[in-house]
C-alpha cells in the first residue's frame, strides 16, 4: 500500500510510529489503526504487496502488545496473508488463539498441523471454529486432547465421519463429557448410536433412545449385554475371594441377576455363581440348591430351574450345559480354567445345532458373539 493511497486515512506519522514508536502502547495503537485501514479499503495488487510488508513488520515486533493488536484486528479478515496467519498461530496463546479460532486465511492443512503439534489450548481453538471439515475433525478425533474433542463434538457445524466417531469412542470410552457431547449431536450413524448405548447410562442413554435411530428394546438389549459382560468380568474375582453370595445379592437388588447373565456364566464354567444365583432367586440355601442342581436324577435340576423362575424355553440348553459341565469335570480339565472354558463354549455351540430355532435365537441374543467369547476365554 503506498503512502499516497493511505493518506486519506493515515498520516506518515502512523507508519513511523509503527516502526519506530518510543513505547509498546504507541506502536500497538498505530498497528491497530493501520490494520483497520487495510481491512476496510479496496486494495490493488501493488497495495496488497505493500500491506503485507507492513503486516510482516507488525508480526515480527518484539512487543506482544503490537502482535496482539494485529491478531485481534484482522482475526476475521481474508486480507490477513496465510503466512502471517500461521506465524501468529504459532505465537503465544493471547496472540495465537483469536487467529486460530477465526481466521479464514488458515487452510484445513494448517489447522490439522496445529492440532498435531500444539498443546490443548490451541487444539480447543481449532475445535471452536464456526465450521470444521471432516478432515479437520478426523485429526481432532485422532490427536486431540479430551477437551478439544468434546468441543468439536458439541459443534453441529463440525462434520464428523463415522470413522472419526469410531476412533473417538475407542480413545475415550469412559469419558462422560465426550460421550454426552457425541450423543447430543443432531445426527448420528446407527452403528455409532448402538456403540454409545452400550457404554452410557442415565440421561445420555435416554437421549439416545429418544432422539436417534434406535428402538427402545434394541437399546435396552444392547445396554444389558454390555452390563452383563462387565458383570461376568467381576464374577471370577468374586469366586476367588469367596464373596459370591454377597456379590449376587448386590446385583439382584439392582435388577441385574438376569436369566441371560446366569446362562452366560454357566457357559463360561462359573458353576458356583450359577448355584448361588439360583439359590438367591429361589429363596433357598446354597447347600439345598447345590443338591438339586447336581442331582443325578431327572427331576432335581428341573425343580431348581423352575423354583428360580427362569424362562422355560431356556431349560433345554441349561440342562445340556450343566451336563457338559459334569462331563468336562470328569475329564479332568476343571483345574485348567482356560481349557475348561474353551471346551464348555465349543460344546455349547455344537449343542446349539440341535436346539429349536426359536430357543436358539433367544439364547444367541443374550450371549456374546463367538469372537467375543473367544476373547473372554483367553483372558
Amino acid at each position: 500500500m503506498t503512502i499516497h493511497t493511505m493518506r486519506a486515512h493515515l498520516t506518515e506519522a502512523d507508519i513511523r510510529t509503527l516502526v519506530k514508536g518510543p513505547t509498546e502502547e504507541a506502536r500497538a495503537q498505530a498497528a491497530h489503526k493501520i490494520c483497520r485501514c487495510i481491512d476496510d479499503m479496496e486494495l490493488s495488487s501493488g497495495d496488497r504487496d505493500y500491506a503485507e510488508e507492513i503486516l510482516g513488520i507488525m508480526a515480527q515486533d518484539a512487543a506482544a502488545l503490537v502482535r496482539r493488536a494485529l491478531s485481534v484486528a484482522l482475526k476475521n479478515s481474508p486480507k490477513l496473508p496465510r503466512e502471517i496467519a500461521n506465524r501468529l498461530a504459532a505465537d503465544i496463546d493471547q496472540i495465537a488463539l483469536p487467529v486460530i479460532m477465526n481466521s479464514p486465511s488458515l487452510t484445513d492443512e494448517d489447522l490439522i498441523e496445529i492440532i498435531r503439534v500444539n498443546p490443548p489450548s490451541k487444539q480447543i481453538a481449532v475445535a471452536s471454529r464456526e465450521t470444521l471439515s471432516a478432515s479437520v475433525t478426523a485429526a481432532i478425533a485422532e490427536h486431540g486432547a479430551p477437551a478439544a474433542v468434546e468441543r468439536a463434538l458439541s459443534n453441529d457445524n463440525a462434520i464428523f465421519e463415522e470413522s472419526s466417531l469410531d476412533i473417538t469412542i475407542e480413545r475415550f470410552p469412559a469419558a462422560e463429557k465426550i460421550t454426552r457431547a457425541m450423543a447430543h449431536r443432531a445426527v448420528l450413524p446407527v452403528t455409532i448410536t448402538e456403540k454409545l448405548v452400550a457404554i452410557v447410562s442415565g440421561e445420555v442413554f435416554d437421549h439416545l433412545v429418544n432422539h436417534h435411530e434406535l428402538s427402545p428394546q434394541t437399546a435396552i438389549d444392547i445396554a444389558m449385554g454390555a452390563r452383563e459382560r462387565a458383570t461376568i468380568d467381576l464374577i471370577e474375582q468374586a469366586v476367588r475371594q469367596a464373596d459370591v453370595a454377597p456379590f449376587i445379592k448386590r446385583i439382584h437388588v439392582h435388577g441385574r441377576l438376569t436369566p441371560s447373565l446366569i446362562m452366560r456364566a454357566l457357559c463360561m464354567g462359573h458353576i458356583e455363581f450359577v448355584e448361588h444365583a439360583l439359590a438367591e432367586l429361589a429363596g433357598l440355601t446354597h447347600q439345598r440348591m447345590w443338591l438339586m442342581i447336581h442331582d443325578n436324577g431327572p427331576l432335581g435340576l428341573k425343580a431348581a430351574f423352575d423354583r428360580a423362575g427362569l424362562p422355560p424355553r431356556l431349560f433345554p440348553p441349561f440342562r445340556a450345559a450343566v451336563d457338559l459341565y459334569h462331563q468336562v469335570e470328569r475329564d479332568g480339565d476343571i483345574e485348567d480354567r482356560g481349557r475348561f472354558r474353551q471346551k464348555m463354549i465349543e460344546r455349547v455351540l455344537t449343542l446349539f445345532q440341535s436346539i429349536p430355532k426359536e430357543d436358539l435365537d433367544y439364547l444367541l441374543e443374550k450371549l456374546d458373539a463367538i469372537e467375543d467369547r473367544k476373547i473372554a476365554v483367553a483372558v
